[in-house]
């Protein structure tokens, strides 16, 4: 990074650059059912630099790669045909952040952990789970990683953060007389609870059993649909990507400071918050890819538009003062009825979806069901094959959701999610 800072600043073409700098260390685990095949270790440091051109009352901008095997003669190749690509490059003007150093760890309990130790540890706590009659976990991977991210700008920004992760690949199957059915697992975490984890895997382990058993059910329906909570954190990053300064700014949002999103609604009111750190979440950071120190942005407040957020750059588009900086995390808050109660009538709980579907502009939310559990009041079954769809106003006026609350990636907020009188297919 000094070197390649050194080479940027004796460039007359250059008006401003910004360098980040990826250091990883990771101890990978591969198994084949329980049998330990591979073990990995790997150092890698990825370095990204981006150059900004003032021309014509613009500014352009290019980024590239730089290799540590990078003579300096070919780093300086590559920062001219940068700056040529950057003069190529017209957007209004805009400033880079200015000052500050930081040098910080992201909440966890693993730094001091020998990652052979917690790999074991880990492993244990997946294994744990393989208890299903007719199931087993055909492969499991486990990766611990330590990444170091450093940014450093023109304008005096020197800012590192660490942050200690774990990912989990598993693939869970189950086998009866008739069919073999596999289902992907994906779990990522930064505070190691071996309880969370086996917990986690069991209920893949149960979902995949049922993913055999699972039957269409007599369509159609209009019931009550349960979200669980990777589909309410979709629905959530609809929303805040909808109120982002760069979607404001481009006109792709029918959102306006000011706007109820429920208004005339009877259900539980929605109170949405960017945060720059959820603890337990890969995606927590103090600052974002441009150096901007993250600031916590309440954007939904009783479900009333209250503010924007986003980058640096879009931020100073729309003459934001303070703009709250790129954060990935967010908090829904709790609900006011417990699990048990928007259990208690007739519902459809969905567990994989293809994908959430929303569209703002046409008022419309739903999406192709894989598995879901369907209770009709009497008994509750695995169901496939089916759709659901609905008017997207409608469920956010009356959309109700849980006290209980969890954290699922990104997401921290409740664990269920009500949606009224859908249509099922």
């Amino acid at each position: 990074m000094t070197n390649i800072i050194e080479l940027l600043k004796k460039n007359g073409g250059i008006s401003a650059w910004r360098v980040s700098e990826t250091a990883t260390k990771s101890y990978e685990l591969f198994f084949v059912h329980r049998q330990l095949e591979t073990v990995r270790a790997t150092d890698t440091l990825d370095t990204m630099v981006t150059v900004y051109v003032d021309h014509d009352g613009c500014r352009g901008d290019s980024t590239f790669a730089v290799s540590a095997a990078l003579t300096d003669a070919e780093a300086e190749e590559k920062i001219d045909a940068a700056v040529r690509r950057a003069g190529l490059v017209s957007n209004p003007p805009y400033a880079l952040p200015e000052g500050g150093t930081l040098r910080a760890e992201l909440p966890t309990n693993m730094q001091d952990e020998d990652p052979k130790a917690l790999g074991r540890k880990i492993a244990d706590a997946v294994f744990a789970a393989d208890s299903v009659p007719g199931g087993s976990i055909n492969a499991c991977e486990i990766f611990l990683y330590r990444d170091t991210l450093h940014v450093r700008n023109s304008g005096g920004v020197d800012k590192t953060q660490v942050t200690h992760r774990v990912m989990i690949e598993a693939i869970p199957t189950f086998t009866d007389e008739k069919q073999s059915v596999e289902l992907y697992e994906d779990y990522r975490f930064t505070v190691f609870d071996p309880g969370k984890i086996t917990a986690e895997i069991a209920r893949k382990m149960a979902e995949v059993r049922d993913r055999v058993i699972a039957e269409k059910p007599q369509t159609p329906l209009k019931t009550r649909v349960l979200l669980r909570p990777h589909e309410i954190r979709g629905m959530c990053e609809e929303l805040s990507w909808a109120l982002s300064y760069n979607a404001v700014y481009s006109h792709a949002t029918p959102f306006h400071l000011g706007d109820d999103l429920q208004e005339g609604g009877d259900g539980d009111r929605l109170t949405l918050t960017m945060r720059g750190v959820v603890e337990g979440s890969e995606d927590s950071a103090f600052f974002d890819e441009d150096g901007t120190a993250l600031t916590d942005t309440c954007v939904i407040d009783k479900g009333v538009v209250k503010n924007n957020h986003g980058s640096s750059r879009y931020g100073q588009y729309l003459n934001v003062e303070r703009p709250s900086g790129i954060m990935n995390c967010l908090e829904l808050n709790a609900g006011t009825v417990s699990e048990a109660e928007l259990k208690s009538a007739p519902y459809l709980e969905c567990v994989s979806l293809s994908g959430l579907q929303m569209d703002l502009f046409s008022d419309y939310i739903g999406g192709e069901i894989r598995l879901a559990y369907w209770f009709d009041g009497r008994e509750t079954r695995p169901v496939t094959g089916i759709t659901m769809s609905g008017k997207l106003s409608d469920v956010m006026k009356h959309l109700r959701l849980s006290r209980e609350t969890v954290v699922d990636g990104a997401y921290q907020g409740p664990a269920l999610l009500l949606m009224p009188e859908m249509t099922v297919l």
